[in-house]
């Protein structure tokens, strides 16, 4: 046989075993490395510093979610791990796979859906209202809990705020088209969290839109105004509410002698008191056991400075100051003003939270019901959370995307919007001819 027959009878033989499938072509081959490509692409364009902050204080909120709660699971489960296992790392696993599918999905897609999930929220806080659950005097939430319209309307005001200032034709400095529309969607979801009652939460969505209506470029003397009238009807909202009113008192109390503080705010302290600077040590904790309401929710960070001491509380603190310049880098750099509005939003709504939460452990504030965010146990407020986290990773990996020479052109001749025009106060990396490719 020649070495042409050779060739030939071997080539068949290759054929009739893919065929076979007795191993991959040259296409399916092809695939699985463009495949693996891809995924070694995705892992690369991830921002490090947010991604590890962001898992720290996930790992942190699982260790104390468990510590303070094992005593209770094995009264309830019968197991010390049976709340954290069947509940936490549930809703942890969830989250996280939320943050990775949304980090990877243009986040430009979502845009078109921020009206209809501002309705869907809206019809939610009425839906509560009228068949939610009632917990601790309050009518806020559905399915034993797991599931709050309240935290729903905070993640769509970032989303819709985003959309509506970051669009083109929106006159944000105007009153009529600008303030008016500003005023009716903010007052409105803040008014039906407010009738839950939930003052933390609607606090949270009307400070949220404020950081992002000043930021698109709002006038100053119209933000001014909008302050004072926040402030007026935050006053009438206490006088009409005797537990707000009682929690205030305590608070000026406290300042005159710390044992007239309310009872939440003066467990708090005990637990930092005897924490110390180092803590008394992983599990070791007195307060949970019954003094501390919530010491798995609300007061965790209590439990922080009682168990790890002041030490690791700095910890948790840098972590989130960590998240904030990310977030607001993510912001500088992204492609449009809707990509800058969303990091801006997510980036403050995730802050005030966290500043509420320690301002109350630490007796900074009046008592507030407000979680502490990737650390505190919860379902639908840590989705949300990790939601607007994957969509602000999905902002820096289009942002940091190896641009088209057009594009780069298009980008370098957009103008900083600066203050004289009173428009969006953060420049984008394209205003950076040094920028505009992003990382190398």
């Amino acid at each position: 046989m020649t070495e042409r027959h050779k060739h030939d009878a071997r080539q068949r033989r290759i054929r009739r075993a893919i065929r076979r499938g007795v191993f991959p072509s040259a296409e399916s081959a092809s695939g699985a490395r463009s495949a693996a490509f891809q995924r070694r692409r995705f892992l690369a364009t991830l921002d490090k510093p947010m991604v590890a902050a962001v898992l720290l204080l996930l790992a942190i909120g699982s260790l104390m979610v468990f510590s303070s709660t094992w005593d209770w699971s094995n009264n309830t489960y019968g197991t010390a791990t049976g709340f954290f296992v069947e509940e936490h790392l549930r809703n942890v696993v969830l989250s996280v796979t939320a943050l990775l599918i949304f980090a990877a999905i243009d986040y430009r897609f979502w845009k078109r859906f921020a009206f209809w999930l501002l309705l869907l929220t809206i019809v939610l806080l009425v839906a509560v209202r009228l068949f939610g659950e009632v917990k601790f005097g309050a009518q806020r939430s559905f399915s034993g809990g797991r599931f709050q319209p309240g935290e729903l309307a905070e993640f769509a005001t970032v989303l819709y705020m985003a959309a509506w200032l970051g669009s083109k034709n929106t006159r944000v400095d105007n009153f009529f088209f600008g303030l008016i529309p500003f005023m009716i969607v903010v007052g409105t979801l803040s008014g039906l969290i407010v009738s839950q009652p939930d003052l933390s939460s609607a606090a949270i969505v009307a400070l949220t839109a404020g950081v992002m209506y000043f930021v698109a470029g709002a006038n100053i003397i119209q933000m001014g105004a909008v302050g004072g009238l926040a402030g007026v009807v935050s006053v009438i909202v206490i006088e009409s509410r005797p537990y707000a009113q009682q929690r205030i008192a305590d608070f000026l109390a406290g300042f005159s002698d710390v044992t007239l503080s309310d009872y939440h705010t003066l467990q708090a302290i005990t637990a930092f008191l005897r924490g110390g600077w180092i803590g008394v040590g992983i599990g070791h904790s007195e307060q949970k056991f019954g003094a501390l309401p919530a010491p798995h929710t609300d007061s965790i960070f209590a439990i922080i400075g009682e168990e790890l001491g002041v030490l690791g509380a700095a910890i948790v603190v840098s972590l989130y100051i960590v998240f904030a310049i990310r977030g607001f880098q993510f912001a500088r750099r992204a492609k449009d003003n809707f990509g800058s509005l969303l990091c801006v939003g997510f980036t403050s709504w995730v802050i005030v939270q966290a500043l509420l939460n320690i301002a109350v452990m630490t007796g900074a504030v009046p008592s507030t019901g407000v979680p502490l965010p990737l650390i505190s146990f919860g379902g639908s407020s840590l989705l949300v959370v990790m939601i607007g986290v994957g969509l602000m990773l999905s902002v820096y990996r289009v942002a940091t995307r190896r641009k088209s020479t057009a594009e780069r052109r298009s980008d370098i001749a957009n103008l900083d919007r600066s203050w004289r025009n009173r428009r969006a106060r953060l420049s984008r990396a394209g205003d950076r001819p040094s920028a505009a490719a992003g990382p190398r």
